[in-house]
């Protein structure tokens, strides 16, 4: 633990070994110098001290070199390292600093070759020359994904139409769990039948992804239970009733020329259904344990809300463990008077 000391000459100082040598301690000194009108000034002082062989204290508290940087200098030594350490160890011969002063015509090109229709041209041109490096990309997800939880969040405080929350998952598709691949263009099973969305599984075959909006008038559990257990209402029911309509047409189709044209010859065996319905985010324990025995008894249908899609989505992102003495210009250092140690 970092302690904050005080000299005898009344300022506060932070001090740290920098290096051990057998016959110097090289030592850096952070002291704050506080100012009766301006803001408080925190000066960096580096010096290189004799010590006695083989004992740890230093034989004087007068260095044989120092140097000590004012607040302005030290403020643009820390802007330099922030900027330049990275890329300077990594080798990197030339980059440019993204700032205020970033030229205007630079982000334009920028933006010029990001806004290209054909999106996989482009991420073949980042991928070919090596221009994001993993960390950045992984580092972009990460934000955009946030950004995305936060809308849902957001949008669950407002009473939202089905085609809102169908925008939603299929820009973030990355909620519903990494056994899908992606969401298929197509949404048609037949003439009569159209889903919210058709996926692609992990493992190559056909799956469905059934919504319905979380507010509104749609009730997940009944008003009344049954010898004391929960059982689900009518809305949900004939929710879990279309679902498995899906699953049964999907495998009707499954030899259909058609159909496989229209998803691209994906395999269709045994198809599995995800229905994303209602809120549970006031379910005391004995809804949740209906829930658990809900979900038990199909063997090819899932059934989710909202508020479960939203803690998976955080805890995927690792964001589930948080659900914002005075003294003048002319500062003589001796006051400091530092004892190393």
């Amino acid at each position: 633990m970092q302690i904050i000391k005080k000299s005898k000459g009344g300022i506060d100082y932070l001090a740290t070994i920098l290096k051990r040598k057998a016959k110097t301690i090289t030592k850096a000194i952070l002291w704050r110098i506080p100012h009766n009108t301006l803001q408080d000034d925190v000066r960096l002082k580096i010096g290189r001290y004799n010590r006695i062989f083989n004992i740890e204290t230093p034989e004087t508290s007068k260095p044989k070199s120092a140097l000590t940087l004012d607040n302005e200098e030290f403020q643009t030594l820390l802007t330099f390292l922030e900027e330049n350490y990275e890329p300077f160890k990594k080798g990197i011969r030339k980059y440019i600093q993204i700032d205020e002063k970033f030229d205007q015509n630079n982000i334009q090109h920028l933006k010029a070759i990001f806004s290209d229709p054909d999106k996989q041209k482009v991420l073949d041109f980042v991928a070919k020359n090596d221009i994001l490096p993993e960390d950045l990309v992984s580092s972009l997800q990460y934000q955009v994904r946030t950004k995305a939880v936060q809308e849902f969040d957001d949008m669950l405080s407002n009473d939202l139409l089905e085609c809102n929350w169908q925008g939603w998952f299929k820009k973030n598709d990355w909620v519903l769990g990494s056994e899908f691949v992606r969401i298929l263009d197509e949404r048609s099973i037949d003439t009569s039948n159209i889903a919210d969305y058709l996926m692609q599984a992990y493992d190559g075959f056909l799956d469905i992804i059934e919504i319905k909006r979380p507010e509104g008038h749609l009730k997940f559990w009944a008003n009344y239970q049954v010898q004391g257990n929960w059982i689900p209402s009518s809305d949900l029911t004939k929710a879990i009733t279309q679902a498995t309509k899906y699953i049964y047409e999907v495998e009707r189709e499954a030899n259909s020329v058609k159909f496989l044209e229209r998803v691209g010859k994906i395999k269709t065996i045994k198809p599995r259904c995800v229905l994303i319905f209602g809120r549970s985010n006031s379910w005391d324990e004995s809804q949740k344990e209906a829930y658990r025995i809900l979900n038990a008894s199909y063997h090819n249908l899932t059934i989710m809300t909202y508020d479960h899609v939203l803690a998976r989505a955080k805890r995927i992102l690792g964001l589930d463990g948080k659900e914002k003495l005075v003294i003048g210009d002319n500062f003589d250092e001796d006051l400091l008077d530092l004892n190393i140690e």
